[in-house]
């Protein structure tokens, strides 16, 4: 069965493979075929609504069949590899199942990536198709960036443009049903192949490109569904990338597709923009990044809205929420929330909308199958005693076994026995809650004490003034490493100078608490946080800016 795997991809052993099988977890159903599914199970209710126009489930499937047969035409064949880079845009959710049902595999790369991450991509996997706007933020030239791949690759032969294509491919002509229509001569690969290429949510460096089966993922999609009570009445506002694992499958909007839902689209994630979308469309769900749920609870209370308390569910993920911020989106805004802590190469944990609210508040919630196994080791691999922090390994019915192309990489992220390394620091309560603590590669080594970034986050994000913060090692001559505090603070009228402010959080901090040695040994104040395409917070960039790693 698979004996024509993706090159480069790494199978489900299979015995593994047979028992997802016989347990109901992988039903043989490709990625095509699903969308087919749900436009004869929904075809007259909206399956996407973008600016000013809605789209039938029905309609939906149809313009992904034309797309597909427009691209057979123009030579893209099953088993090609095509990058897809747009935005927030229905053609999006086009093309990927139009490459889907062609037997293509979509390769997906986010709006803020640049020409070293889309350099790696069509190198790794000798893409013969790039998708990208024409313009965007920062009226950046998608168009300049394909000329320079498309003079480098010779691979690369065809690049599709969403907007003024100048001399490529309009991705409007896509959507225009085609002269001559031959479906029959192509199909989407089989249910246990790979249907596309997801990336790594890493903070930092080039994303490595992670194989999703139609198995495997449309298992996560459905019980992500299930455990987010999605419904046909359910309407999902999408301002994060729609590109992004996190928007896609959790439940995302395969998961809203899958219940019968619609996908909202805005390109705008600021709260003036996506409160107006929230009540034009009479919005039920939201997922949003850490980030961006502090600007909206700002907006809102200063306006006195009461738009959050609107809706059913307000997810987080992508990084772990604070604490006292899950706690006053529910008592403050009256917020339905959902924490979400997973990755793109498999796991999911969910906190229920049946659980206490301490447990909503200060876990990450549960896993989202019974067979997902979680080993939580020392340095040296060992189990830790319950309740203890270590490092998180995994593996199931939905987590990859290798990354694409990467044999030298997955020896260090994988076991002998295929348990996934996920580089994150957790501990495990004993009702079955995760807790997130922080990434292996964030501890910082101060003489020997080891520091978690996230527990001394978490706790000065308690302190009134401070908006967002974010903890990194600067290089230490006697110690090794010491930490520097990058704090984004909230001003007033009658602040106090920043070498005051950061002697106040310095007190702050050991009034809370914590140990001696935890208490930050530099604080930076910013007025703007950068971020990673992902939304994460940018820490690489934060010690490259401030040359923090030349300063004892």
């Amino acid at each position: 069965m698979q004996s024509h795997y993706l090159a480069g991809a790494v199978p489900y052993p299979e015995e593994f493979a047979r028992l997802y099988r016989e347990k109901g977890y992988w039903i043989g159903q490709n990625l095509s075929d699903f969308l087919q599914e749900c436009a004869e199970k929904y075809p007259h209710h909206i399956a996407i609504y973008c600016e000013d126009q809605q789209i039938s489930y029905k309609t939906f499937n149809l313009l992904v069949s034309d797309c597909a047969e427009n691209l057979y035409q123009l030579g893209l064949r099953s088993g090609d590899k095509a990058i897809v880079q747009l935005p927030n845009h229905h053609a999006f959710y086009i093309i990927f199942f139009a490459l889907i049902r062609l037997g293509a595999l979509p390769v997906m790369s986010l709006p803020a990536h640049r020409f070293s991450e889309l350099n790696s991509f069509v190198e790794q996997t000798q893409a013969k198709a790039y998708f990208c706007a024409d313009v965007g933020a920062q009226k950046f030239d998608y168009r300049e960036l394909a000329r320079k791949l498309k003079s480098m690759h010779h691979a690369l032969e065809h690049v599709f443009v969403l907007g003024e294509s100048q001399e490529f491919h309009a991705v409007a002509a896509l959507l225009e049903t085609p002269e001559l229509f031959q479906p029959s001569q192509y199909s989407a690969s089989s249910p246990e192949q790979v249907a596309f290429l997801q990336l790594s949510g890493g903070s930092t460096g080039i994303p490595k490109l992670i194989p999703r089966t139609h198995d495997d993922y449309l298992y996560s999609v459905r019980e992500s569904s299930k455990i987010c009570c999605l419904d046909e009445t359910s309407k999902l506002l999408m301002v994060l990338p729609a590109a992004h694992n996190f928007s896609m499958s959790s439940a995302g909007a395969l998961g809203i597709f899958y219940s019968g839902g619609a996908v909202v689209l805005g390109t705008d994630p600021s709260p003036a923009q996506a409160f107006e979308l929230i009540r034009k469309h009479q919005v039920t769900d939201v997922c949003l990044v850490p980030a961006l749920v502090r600007p909206w609870m700002d907006k809102a209370a200063k306006d006195k809205d009461d738009i959050l308390s609107s809706l059913r569910c307000l997810q987080v993920g992508g990084a772990r929420l604070a604490d006292v911020v899950a706690l006053r989106l529910i008592d403050e805004f009256q917020v339905k929330l959902q924490q979400v802590f997973g990755m793109a190469e498999g796991l999911v944990n969910y906190t229920r909308f049946d659980m206490t609210k301490e447990q909503i508040v200060h876990t990450q919630g549960r896993k989202l199958c019974i067979d997902d196994e979680i080993l939580i080791v020392n340095d040296e691999d060992q189990p830790v005693p319950q309740g203890d922090v270590g490092h998180l390994l995994t593996r199931g019915p939905y987590t990859i076994r290798g990354y694409y192309n990467a044999p030298e990489h997955n020896l260090r992220s994988f076991t002998t026995d295929g348990f996934y390394r996920t580089g994150d620091l957790v501990r495990l309560r004993e009702d079955g809650c995760i807790v997130v603590e922080g990434r292996a590669k964030d501890q910082i080594n101060r003489g020997g004490e080891k520091i978690a970034t996230e527990e001394v986050e978490q706790a000065l994000i308690t302190h009134p003034q401070v908006k967002l913060v974010a903890l990194v090692a600067m290089p230490d001559e006697v110690l090794g490493e010491k930490s520097c505090a990058f704090v984004l603070w909230q001003s007033q009228p009658d602040d106090p100078s920043e070498f005051r402010r950061g002697l106040i959080l310095k007190q702050y901090i050991q009034n809370v608490g914590l140990a001696t040695y935890k208490i930050p040994d530099r604080i930076e104040f910013l007025d703007h946080f950068p971020y990673t395409a992902f939304g994460k917070i940018d820490k690489k960039s934060l010690v490259k800016k401030f040359e923090i790693q030349q300063v004892s």
